[in-house]
């Protein structure tokens, strides 16, 4: 019988942090804006966000970062309260 060759599993996995890709530039056309009132803490924003720019406080209210959020809209895509609304960008000075 012939042995088979071991090779060894090598796997690389992300996860998304702070500034992954570096500050947001001003091509950012939407960014995201939050309504407290609506917002009853399911985390969903905070979960999927991919360039970790929302950050949870210790009593898991959030707090959006735009110095790193790129304004891709999923943390509104996924709050089932529509407690995110997508605003567009003012013009810049």
């Amino acid at each position: 019988m012939k042995k088979s060759k071991k090779y060894d599993i090598i796997s690389s996995i992300s996860y998304p942090k702070e500034g992954a890709m570096g500050k947001t530039g001003s091509w950012r056309v939407f960014r995201p804006v939050l309504d407290e009132s609506k917002c009853v803490k399911c985390l969903r924003c905070w979960i999927y966000c991919p360039e970790g720019s929302i950050k949870r406080k210790k009593d898991d209210s959030v707090e959006i970062n735009y110095d790193y959020c790129k304004g891709c809209g999923v943390c509104a895509n996924q709050c089932p309260t529509k407690a995110i609304k997508m605003k567009r960008e003012g013009k810049k000075k």
